[in-house]
């Protein structure tokens, strides 16, 4: 049973930091990604994983503000969120997908977790 729990959320002020992490269990699939979804808005992907051998990719809105990484040992991917703004206010997800698809949609992901709450105030 594939597991994926996040944690780190909060609020910050803008230009502030988060560092996100998720743990994961159950899953040793390539595809791993962070989404966020804002109020009245679509689902959208932000950071990727999307090989075993670790290569990522950003969305343009967070390339050079968000970077993304793993530790295999203790199961859990980060988001570290730099220079955060207003903008980024949103609910993060961690997903996790089995390698098939465009890894930067939501439909290459079959496992989420439930959340974390990131609000940047101005």
């Amino acid at each position: 049973q594939v597991q994926l729990v996040e944690s780190g959320g909060g609020s910050v002020q803008a230009g502030g930091s988060l560092r996100l992490s998720c743990v994961v269990s159950g899953y040793t699939g390539p595809y791993m990604g962070w989404f966020r979804q804002a109020p009245g808005k679509e689902r959208e992907g932000v950071a990727f994983f999307y090989s075993r051998a670790g290569n990522t990719d950003y969305a343009d809105s967070v390339k050079g503000r968000f970077t993304i990484s793993r530790d295999t040992a203790k199961r859990t991917i980060y988001l570290q969120m730099n220079s955060l703004k207003p903008e980024d206010t949103a609910v993060y997800y961690c997903a996790a997908g089995l390698g098939f698809g465009d890894y930067r949609r939501v439909g290459a992901y079959a496992y989420w977790g439930q959340g974390t709450q990131v609000t940047v105030s101005s």
